[in-house]
């Protein structure tokens, strides 16, 4: 499924959070920027607020997949994923809005970094184009994977996206990877594909899996697809920061500009006919409001936090992640969890830490 994605503190540690690449949705993991000094606060407790980041990270992309999962599995009427896609973006775009305001000390603030970086800069802003693309495209494969998988499985093959975002790395920024990275690599891929051929074979008879239909062979595919695309689009987007004075805040109104327009291509294209009989918002209840709402919002949250955490605390936070998404769903879906996806899933978890740790 939104950390984001500046004013930010050098390369490197922007290239840390683009390579770890939180949840929710992408680019957002960059540093921040401004936001009044982060709203000048300087930690009276440093290792009260890492921690506390370390748990609102976890939790997030955690009930990112729960919440998604249990929408679109729930009896009754289904909401269209192409419109849910475009109203995060919307929520995302009002967000940075907002932001930036406050960063500028008001809307004339906010009027003038847009005329100066957005309507003054065409090219630079078509840049932005490429990812804005990927990144929609790969939303709408995240609700297919969902609508297919078990929350737990999703949440453990959709951690193959450090893989691929490492091999984009490498191969797009030259970056070296040491052996223990590479290590931990083969030790993802291994457990990932222990899950999913655990997820394929083995034939799933949980409270979730009853009220829909659902090919696993289909979610597992769009999930892989959604890793290549957010490995290529999140190095891609890395790429073009470099040394660019651009924000953040205003690199992710170019992205939600673009998400919002090629995501109701996608909308005409896949439920057009839907969409004009039945309306925007049809099946839309709580829990598509607070699917929309984490996917938009969760990036920023993780953006401001992910000031106090380092790339190992995001690392674990992805573990526990992994472990909240587990449990809950065998509660909340019957979920059955067999040795050989135990297994799976905790060496996902093991080379997760070790990556971020190197």
């Amino acid at each position: 499924m939104n950390n984001e994605k500046s004013n930010h503190n050098g390369n490197n540690s922007y290239n840390s959070n683009v390579l770890s690449e939180n949840n929710n949705n992408n680019i957002l993991s960059g540093n921040p920027g401004n936001l009044r000094e982060i709203v000048k606060m300087q930690p009276k407790n440093h290792r009260y607020l890492r921690y506390s980041s370390l748990a609102i990270l976890a939790i997030q992309n955690a009930t990112l997949v729960l919440i998604m999962r249990y929408a679109r599995t729930m009896p009754g009427e289904k909401f269209y994923a192409t419109t849910a896609v475009v109203m995060a973006e919307a929520v995302k775009l009002v967000a940075c809005f907002f932001i930036i305001s406050y960063n500028e000390g008001g809307v004339r603030g906010l009027i003038r970094e847009l005329d100066r970086n957005i309507i003054n800069a065409p090219m630079d802003t078509l840049k932005v184009a490429v990812p804005g693309l990927i990144y929609t495209f790969q939303n709408n494969l995240l609700y297919v994977a969902v609508s297919n998988l078990p929350a737990a499985t999703f949440q453990v093959v959709y951690q193959i996206k450090i893989l691929t975002t490492a091999l984009f790395s490498v191969i797009m920024l030259d970056k070296k990877l040491s052996i223990m990275h590479w290590f931990a690599l083969v030790v993802l891929t291994t457990g990932v594909a222990m899950v999913q051929i655990e997820t394929t074979l083995t034939k799933d008879t949980s409270k979730d899996d009853l009220n829909s239909n659902q090919n696993p062979i289909l979610g597992f595919v769009a999930v892989l697809i959604a890793c290549l695309s957010s490995g290529f689009a999140g190095v891609y987007f890395e790429k073009i920061l470099k040394g660019s004075p651009v924000s953040t805040w205003l690199r992710n109104i170019q992205l939600a500009i673009f998400g919002i327009v090629l995501g109701m291509i996608a909308v005409y294209i896949n439920d057009g006919a839907n969409v004009l009989a039945f309306g925007f918002f049809h099946g839309y209840n709580q829990y598509t409001i607070m699917v929309i709402l984490n996917q938009a919002l969760g990036g920023l949250v993780v953006a401001f936090v992910v000031k106090y955490a380092d790339n190992i605390l995001k690392g674990f936070a992805t573990s526990i992640a992994i472990i909240i998404s587990c449990v809950c769903s065998i509660f909340l879906f019957s979920f059955e969890v067999s040795a050989v996806f135990l297994m799976g899933a905790t060496l996902v978890i093991g080379s997760v830490c070790l990556y971020s740790s190197r």
